[in-house]
């Protein structure tokens, strides 16, 4: 297993090229008012790929995650560029983090990381009929690319390399997509 990377130094940054804070004033029906912060994200939306490589096996990537300080096993993900549509996005985010592209690419759904407090959306897309193409990414090491049986998937959730909630959710979702007891909405 790899080692971790060090960390040097933390400190508050006022403001991010991701996320920023907003406060909102509220009323309710019942009459009382509250003021929540939300974080408001910057980007133009996310993605997460659910790339099957045959129809049982998913490729899954293992790489460093900073904020909990350790290696993670999930999907490949990423932010949009602009004037990138969701399916667009995704192919290039699979190249850049297994080398694959896909012919297939199909949107799931949507997921939230919380919506108490944060506005973000990450798309959940399957990608199918998989062939080799690389494109140079923006990872500081290469990704661990590790094939898993979506058949298994109920082991993956014991593993503790496995926490991230969108990965878990996008798993299930293309689960069930794919035994067809589960289809997108328009």
């Amino acid at each position: 297993m790899r080692t971790p990377p060090k960390i040097l130094a933390t400190r508050r940054v006022d403001g991010s090229r991701f996320l920023r804070a907003e406060q909102v004033d509220l009323e309710f029906s019942n009459g009382e008012r509250r003021t929540f912060e939300r974080l408001q994200s910057s980007g133009l939306g996310a993605v997460i790929i659910v790339p099957m490589q045959d129809d049982d096996t998913v490729l899954l990537v293992r790489e460093y995650a900073v904020g909990v300080d350790r290696y993670e096993l999930g999907l490949a993900k990423g932010r949009l560029d602009r004037d990138e549509t969701a399916e667009q996005g995704a192919n290039r985010e699979l190249k850049e983090e297994i080398g694959y592209g896909a012919r297939e690419l199909h949107i799931l759904g949507t997921l939230s990381v919380s919506p108490a407090y944060m506005t973000a959306m990450t798309h959940v897309v399957l990608a199918r009929g998989l062939h080799e193409e690389r494109l140079l990414g923006d990872e500081p090491e290469p990704l661990e690319v590790v094939p898993w049986k979506l058949s298994e998937l109920h082991r993956l959730l014991g593993d503790p390399e496995v926490t991230d909630g969108r990965s878990i959710a996008a798993l299930f979702m293309a689960r069930e997509y794919l035994a067809g007891r589960y289809r997108p909405q328009p």
